[in-house]
């Protein structure tokens, strides 16, 4: 798109010597844009056993296992995969994968370099649900989830909003927002429609319909902390 703009720019300027030049220059620009924006494919057996990966590590964070975590998780992916796909991911994943060493920096550069922001959102969703399955989020639990974030290149205004749909605090409802007490009204309504297009289901639609209902669910604790917000303010 910039090397047609550049061309005629250039042509209106300097003829069809500044055409050439604008195509030369627009061309170079377009090639950088496209490689910077372009996200690789990933088999979806590769990204559900890495996922069943950085779950592992979680529900393994405060030194024990959970068996209402690792019923979350297989409730999860049956939902999101059916029985018999889930049965057999979590058969290659047993067999080759959970008695080794697992690598949270390699899934990390795999899922930047796969998955979009909002998925990556997403799989943060997830990695807190199973810590929260058994009622409680550990220290150790969400000092693991951070170091995911981290790795996932998220904003540390985006895990705070997650981590606050999960953990009850003061001022929950601001930090799921992601804005602050004092802010105005019309700062809240804002940042209300920015995280509502941020964390719009529609999204992560082509990870799966389990990956969709989270989504719906993420969705919800937005509005219901923004109409708590309105409630409180009266506007």
């Amino acid at each position: 798109m910039s090397k047609w703009v550049l061309v005629l720019l250039g042509y209106t300027f300097f003829r069809f010597p500044g055409a050439l030049i604008g195509y030369f220059v627009g061309s170079l620009i377009d090639s950088t844009s496209s490689k910077k924006n372009s996200i690789r494919k990933i088999s979806s057996q590769d990204f559900e056993l890495n996922l069943l990966a950085l779950a592992s590590l979680v529900i393994k964070a405060d030194g024990r296992v959970s068996q209402v975590e690792l019923d979350y998780v297989r409730s999860y992916f049956v939902s999101a995969y059916g029985k018999n796909r889930a049965n057999a991911t979590f058969k290659i994943f047993n067999d080759n994968i959970n008695k080794k060493e697992v690598s949270s920096i390699n899934i990390g550069r795999l899922f930047n370099s796969v998955l979009k922001y909002e998925s990556r959102l997403q799989v943060i969703h997830f990695l807190f649900g199973i810590a929260k399955a058994d009622g409680n989020v550990s220290s150790a639990e969400l000092q693991k989830l951070l170091e995911f974030s981290n790795l996932l290149k998220l904003s540390t205004a985006d895990f705070e909003s997650i981590k606050a749909m999960f953990i009850d605090q003061v001022g929950g409802a601001y930090k799921i927002l992601e804005i602050d007490k004092s802010a105005s009204n019309q700062k809240i309504k804002k940042a209300y429609r920015d995280l509502a297009k941020k964390h719009h289901p529609d999204k992560v639609q082509h990870l799966g319909a389990a990956y969709v209902k989270a989504a719906q669910e993420k969705f919800q604790k937005i509005q219901k902390a923004y109409q708590r917000i309105k409630t409180e303010r009266g506007f």
